[in-house]
Parts: structure tokens; sequence; C-alpha cells
């Protein structure tokens, strides 16, 4: 602890001489303080973004470029939000949602946080096995062709692969959770596989701008122009080789219009994460940030998180749609590649049904069917011979439907395979005439493996904090370390889908877009929350134009959520949504009521307590008299014309009745005797007390008139 105390201080002091300093002094403490914001790259900087790119490029060409940098905008803008109210407030973000917003989005923007990092762990795992086979060490292969490590079966090398990557990455956790010099050592290494991924795709790009073809740049920095068209329409690029197919062009615009939705999503989803708003407040509580590192924050996202992101997907970007757009996958056009071959089928299926309709596209795919089974039924020895004969007339119908597929217009077949996803390693051997063999491969390979591992540390850093949080534990030590493992199920991801290992990204992304909402609501929520910001609340122009920039990247959020919900799971998962909502409204209704009920005991404890009222003859009794009461051993003076009565101060000897007619409620201060019914009151001068006697004493002169009076 004091290690942490003392790192805290050294780092807000290096703040405080920088600012004095003043010029380039305060950027350089900043990066040498910074570190969540890498933490935030790192993350982001995963299969999910390499994907995503690499799709982007396929289908868009240079002309998509933009997407990834506006949806990393609004993901800084509601990062920001987070930053402000952590550092401004200090309270643990999970807590303040759950306390003065809605529990519903606190514990939902958890449990989401948890569940997206055991599903986006899997497609990491998955990822960066495919680089070290494919990649670094693609000759590793027995007899069969099946990579393998020494005597190892092709499941138990690849179990060694993932068991490898496990086992460095809970080693770099345990420096993270040291802290002192342990989580300077994390963040250093974070830092450096951020920066050798970046430099891995930017080295790519280079040595594609010095090659003979080289990059047109002037069409590449078009491309950072935002066209919400693309939403609605195909690529420009991509219009050439649509129109070729003629009467069908319309078939094909639908087809590459709603790949190119699934894949803009897809882009936004992997931006910025939900798992990433969990872990940007409490990597921060972490390094003991407070209101003084507010500046450090913004700058250490810029440089850790925005730069980083952008040059990298950007330059993936840039040679997936050198190699890939508007180019047909020669492994799809023969059937060289078994995963191409079969997306290039399913295109042409479809284009073959908008041709004969769905019916009839049904009859042959019928007829294909039975075809496949009887083939199968063949290798049956106990078969007769008029049954084998039967069997061997429907095997023809096998090839009914390629035989169908096979007459289609040649622009069909090569608009089908311009649309067939490409994965990284694809990309990796399409760059070996530009870059050469070894620096595509292993270059690419390292850059793709950083990416997987990065990721997969900070998915299990993320966990150990939601784990800590949910069950209000300390951050840190054996419930954070055991957290962690909850997100290494993804250790399983290459025995998952595993004829789709890159292709994992594209659910989970959807899945991920989903859930952000969650997290965007809260922060909206929170930041506008007078109990939670008080002084600190953003307020007059500069308030104004932050919150519009929140409501523009949270109108962005609910959009591709729900197009992604629907588009994925139509009425089911439109119904699951409409659950949610409707549960937090009923708890902020019951919390609203609660907060009522609270605020009213609240009032009532601190209202003072009644005094207790006076014993007969104590000062501060008020009882009614009458002039029989009063007794006086000198007469009042006579009033004046007029007037009624006299105003005197009374003490307990001049009351002669021990039973006073009336009880009242005791009062503060004595209060002056007047008559009940005085059309004028007379001020006269203030007397001493008067020394009362009873009827029966020589001293009595004289009744009064008074008709109440106080004992003093």
């Amino acid at each position: 602890m004091s290690d942490k105390n003392d790192g805290v201080s050294r780092e807000k002091q290096i703040l405080r001489d920088a600012k004095a300093k003043g010029g380039l002094a305060v950027p350089a403490a900043y990066v040498k303080c910074s570190g969540p914001g890498w933490l935030q790259g790192a993350i982001t900087l995963g299969g999910g973004s390499l994907g995503g790119s690499l799709y982007l490029g396929v289908l868009g060409g240079f002309s998509l470029l933009w997407l990834q940098a506006v949806a990393m905008i609004m993901g800084v803008i509601m990062l920001s939000a987070i930053t402000y109210v952590t550092l401004s407030t200090g309270k643990r973000p999970f807590q303040a949602i759950n306390e003065h917003i809605n529990p519903v989005l606190g514990w939902g923007w958890a449990l989401a946080t948890l569940l997206a990092n055991m599903v986006w762990c899997l497609p990491q795992f998955g990822l960066g096995t495919a680089a070290i086979k494919q990649n670094l060490f693609p000759d590793m292969k027995n007899a069969d062709g099946q990579w393998v490590i020494g005597n190892l079966s092709p499941d138990g090398s690849t179990w060694v692969v993932c068991g490898t990557l496990l086992a460095i990455a809970v080693i770099v956790i345990w420096f993270y959770d040291r802290g002192g010099a342990g989580l300077k050592v994390f963040e250093r290494i974070l830092q450096l596989m951020v920066a050798s991924i970046m430099l891995c795709f930017f080295g790519v790009v280079i040595k594609m701008t010095l090659s003979d073809a080289g990059l047109p740049w002037g069409e590449i920095m078009k491309g950072y122009i935002p066209n919400l068209d693309l939403l609605k329409e195909p690529a420009p690029s991509l219009m050439e080789a649509i129109n070729a197919t003629g009467q069908y062009a319309e078939h094909w615009k639908e087809v590459v219009v709603s790949k190119q939705r699934d894949i803009m999503i897809t882009a936004a989803a992997t931006a910025v994460g939900i798992n990433m708003t969990f872990l940007l407040p409490y990597s921060m509580l972490k390094k003991g940030w407070d209101k003084e590192s507010r500046g450090l924050a913004i700058f250490d996202l810029s440089t850790g998180l925005f730069i980083p992101f952008i040059l990298a997907t950007s330059c993936v970007v840039i040679a997936s749609a050198t190699q890939f757009h508007s180019v047909a996958a020669p492994g799809a056009l023969d059937g060289s590649d078994p995963k191409m071959a079969g997306k290039f089928v399913g295109y042409l299926t479809g284009r073959l049904g908008a041709e004969v309709g769905k019916d009839e596209l049904a009859k042959l795919q019928g007829a294909t069917g039975l075809g496949e089974d009887a083939e199968a039924n063949l290798k049956n020895e106990n078969l007769s011979d008029e049954q084998r004969a039967a069997l061997e007339q429907i095997v023809g119908l096998k090839s009914t439907i390629g035989d169908a597929l096979a007459k289609l217009p040649e622009a069909d077949r090569n608009m089908a395979a311009m649309l067939v996803d490409r994965d990284a390693f694809q990309l990796a051997a399409s760059l070996e005439k530009l870059t050469g063999r070894g620096f595509s491969h292993y270059v690419f390979g390292f850059g793709v493996v950083g990416m997987a591992l990065s990721t997969i540390i900070i998915l299990m850093l993320i966990s150990g904090f939601t784990v800590c949080e949910v069950f209000g534990l300390p951050q840190g030590g054996w419930p954070h370390r055991l957290g962690c493992l909850i997100a290494g199920v993804g250790v399983l991801g290459p025995f998952i889908w595993k004829q789709a290992a890159f292709y994992l990204v594209v659910p989970t992304s959807v899945f991920g877009i989903t859930l952000l909402p969650i997290a965007y609501i809260s922060f909206f929520l929170l930041i506008n929350n007078r109990k939670v910001m008080g002084e600190e609340r953003l307020r007059g122009f500069g308030g104004f134009l932050f919150n519009l920039l929140m409501l523009v990247s949270l109108c962005a959020a609910l959009f591709g959520a729900g197009w992604a919900i629907w588009a994925k799971s139509g009425i089911v998962g439109a119904s699951i949504v409409g659950g949610f909502v409707l549960l937090a409204i009923l708890v902020h209704l019951a919390k609203g009521m609660r907060d009522d009920v609270a605020a009213v005991e609240e009032m009532a404890a601190k209202a003072p307590a009644p005094s207790e009222a006076p014993k007969p003859g104590e000062q501060g009794e008020t009882v009614m008299l009458t002039p029989s009461d009063i007794v006086k051993s000198e007469s009042a003076p006579a009033p004046k014309a007029g007037e009624q009565g006299e105003t005197v101060m009374l003490t307990p000897k001049d009351v002669v009745s021990e039973n006073p007619t009336v009880n009242v409620t005791p009062k503060a201060a004595p209060a002056k005797v007047t008559p009940k019914v005085a059309p004028a009151k007379v001020a006269v001068k203030p007397k001493p007390a008067i020394k009362a006697t009873t009827k029966s004493d020589p001293g009595y002169t004289d009744t009064s008139t008074l008709t109440g009076g106080v004992l003093l």
C-alpha cells in the first residue's frame, strides 16, 4: 500500500512541476504518467478490430475508412464522460449508478461486461492460435498435412498453444495485481504490445507505398469523408461489377447493402465495447487519479487509444482494399479453398433463387439432397441388386443444383466471388508479391498474435474488476486474480466453430453492440445527476455542447443495437430488450417511492423534539387568570379616557388561585398579559416586579382588572 501511495504522490508531483514549468513539460509529464488509455488501446486492437477492418476493405474499398474513426470519436466522448464523473467525485461508478440512477442499469452494465468478456475471449484464442500455425510456424505439419508439435496430436498441439497464451496472460496480470512497480511493468508491457501492433501494420502499408504499384493516397484520403449513403447503397467502386449482371443487378445490390450494414455495425461495435467502459474508471482509480488528473486522462485516451486504433485499423483497411476489393477470390472460383468455396456457392444459390423462385429452388435443393443420401447409401454392402440399381438412378440428382449453378453467367459468378470473406492469413499471402514472403507472413503474424494476446490480457483483467465490484470486494488480491480466470474460458475458442475461427468476430460484435447502450445511458444520466456531481456538474455552453455530443453518440449506439437485434434475432430479441426496459422502469418507480419515504423520515429525524411541559408553579407555565386571582400591594395607575385595563408583569406571588382555569402549551419566552378585549392597547413604562400578597394581607389595596397572565 505504501508503494502505491508513494507512486501516486510522485505522479502528482511530476504533474504539478510540469504545469509550473509550462510548454512541452506538460505533455512530456503526461507521457510519463499515462497508462489506462493504453489498456483501452490494447483491448480494442483485437480480433474484432482486425476482422472488421479487413471486411470493410473487401466490401467498401477505401470509401469506408471514415467509419471506424467516427465510431471511435463517439466512443471516446462517452469514455470521457465516465472519466469526468469518476475523477471529479472519486466514486466507484457501479455503486453510483445503482444508488443514484437505476440498479437495473448498474447490474445490467456489470453482468453484460462479464458476459461480453467471456464471449470475446473465444475468438482471441482462436485468432492467436491460427496466426501461430499459419504465419509464424506454417511448416510444422505431419505426414497428413496437420499442424502438430512433435509427436503430439493436432488437438494436443492446439492445447499447448492455447495454454501458453493463457499462461503468459496470467503472468502479466499478476504484475498488475501487485501494484507499485508491478503495475508499471504491466503498463510498459501493454504499451510495447500496442506499439508493436501499430508498427507491424504501418510497416506493411509503407512497404506497399514504396512498391512499384504504390498506393493511391488521394483516393485513400477521400475515404475519411463520412458517407452515410453507404447504409443504403453499394460502394461506388462495386457498381460496375453489379451492373454487369444485367437484370439481376437489383438482387446483387440488396446483397451488398445488407452485407455492408452488417459489417458497418460490426466495425462500430468493435471500436468501443461495453467491457472497455467498465475497465476505464477502475483502472484510473487503481492508479490513484483524481480531479487533478482530468487533463492527463484526456491525453491518455488520445495517445493510448484513439491514435493507435486509427493508425492500425486504417492500415488493415488500406491493405485489404488494395488486395481484395472488387477482385474475385481465386480459391472460390476454382474450389481450391473449401471455406471460400462454401461461401461462394451460398451467394450463387441466392442468385439462382432470384431467378427460379423460392419454391423451385427448394425442389432443386431437395433433389440434390436425395442424390447425396443415395450416394451415401450405396456404400452399404448388404443392398440387393434392385436396391442398388434404384439408388444409382437417384445418385444423379446430387448434381441437380450444381448443374444449375454452373450455368449461371460469368458476371454473376464473379460478383459472388468478390463478396467472399477473406481472413488475415489470406491477406498476408496476397501481400507476398509486394513485400516478400518473410515480411508479409512474419510481420503480419506477429501483429495478429500481439492483437490477440493483448486483448486476452485486458479481458481477463476486466473480469477481475467486475467480480470484485459485484461482490463488493476490494480491488486486488486473490478475489481479483480468480475473477480474471473467468474470461479464461476463451481458451476453448479454437475448439468451438473450428472451421470459422476467424469469423467468430462477427456474431460477437453484434452481441457487443446490443449491450453498449446500457453503459452509454448510465453515463449520460450519471454526469447530469446533481446528487452525484454537486458543484462539478457540467454547466453553461460547454456543458450543453458536451451533452449534445453524448446524445449523438447515444443515439448512434441505440440505432446500431436496434438494427443488430432486429436483424439477427427478430421479435425474440426485441422482446428481451422490451422486458429489460420494462424492468428498469418498474425499478425506477419503486426507487422513487423509496427515496420519497427516506426523505420524509430524514426530515422527521432532523425536527426538534417538543419541550416538556413545566410543572405547576414552574417558570414557563401558561395559565388563564381572572381579576379575583390577582392581589397587588399597590393600586395600578388609572387608565386614561377611552382605555381599558393595564398591561403589567406578574410574578408567581401575584397569583391567588391554586388551580388556574386553563392550561395551554408552554412557550419559549413569557409574554405580557393583555386584556381579552381591548379597543386600544396602552403602553406603560416598565416597572419592577410588584410585591404580591393574598387578600387577607394588610397590604391589600386594589384588585386588578386583568383577565390573564404568564407566570415568570
